[in-house]
């Protein structure tokens, strides 16, 4: 099954970027997700399985510093190229 995630990531600290960064980097060392990143979010396209077990592991070690905070949007579907309807 195909999975999209919308990941942001609020590390608590007055030097946040730093750890954003290094998240970032870990998550584009993975072949095998399809990855797009904006000002605000980061999403996250593959299997689901891949997915979540990247997700899993790169979020506990994010944990390893203090005051960290993830909000994850996930779909059951790749919409890595969704486009919406215009009224």
């Amino acid at each position: 099954m195909l999975t999209s995630v919308e990941i942001s990531y609020y590390p608590l600290t007055n030097n946040y970027l730093v750890p954003i960064e290094n998240f970032l980097k870990a998550l584009r060392s993975y072949d095998n997700i399809k990855i797009i990143t904006n000002g605000m979010s980061t999403q996250i396209f593959g299997e689901y399985d891949v997915v979540m077990n990247i997700l899993t592991n790169e979020i506990k070690k994010s944990f390893s510093q203090p005051d960290s905070l993830f909000v994850l949007k996930i779909a059951n579907a790749c919409l890595d190229s969704y486009t919406p309807p215009i009224d």
